[in-house]
């Protein structure tokens, strides 16, 4: 098994230890079903999901030992973890796994290798794929326009041809 970021709490909602989570993932409803084990990236025992709920277009979720408000607070900021088999893959063919991406080969349209996925970052606007190239690390949106195909058999994405993407170079020859 190996682990994925689903979430990340947010700040505890009302008295009865429930907390806001930041969904990572696109399987809410299996990640964070009643009785599903998720762990703490900074270490520790799992914690169990013991109710969720939608809230104004908030997942708020009350996890074991999580019974107060006090409790709930102290999990602020927590990354959420959940286990996963590695041959498994997103109920969405166009989403993928983290750990499907990284070590992924980076070719042009054109097919020239430009580097390596060596990290996936995720910001609350996109997803980052930080890439190893020649010139150093790149950071490349994870947007279809730029990403135009990942091909997991063959263990490469493809990158549109764009000035400035990945070159500094040609950043400043396109201004």
């Amino acid at each position: 098994m190996i682990e994925v970021v689903v979430g990340v709490v947010g700040r505890a909602h009302g008295l009865s230890g429930e907390v806001a989570v930041e969904v990572r993932t696109d399987e809410p409803e299996l990640r964070f079903a009643v009785g599903a084990e998720l762990w703490p990236q900074s270490g520790g025992p799992p914690w169990t999901v013991l109710a969720r709920r939608w809230h104004q277009g908030r997942l708020l979720l009350r996890l074991s030992g999580s019974s107060d408000r006090t409790a709930a607070a102290a999990l602020t900021g927590s990354v959420l973890l959940a286990r996963v088999d590695p041959d498994r893959s997103p109920q969405d063919q166009d989403e993928f796994y983290d750990h499907q991406l990284i070590g992924l080969t980076a070719v042009t349209e054109a097919g020239r290798t430009v580097g390596q996925v060596e990290r996936v970052s995720h910001g609350p606007a996109q997803d980052l794929l930080q890439l190893t190239t020649p010139a150093g690390p790149r950071w490349v949106p994870f947007v279809a326009a730029l990403v135009t195909r990942v091909d997991l058999a063959q263990r490469r994405l493809v990158l549109a041809e764009l000035a400035g993407l990945l070159d500094d170079d040609t950043a400043e020859e396109a201004w």
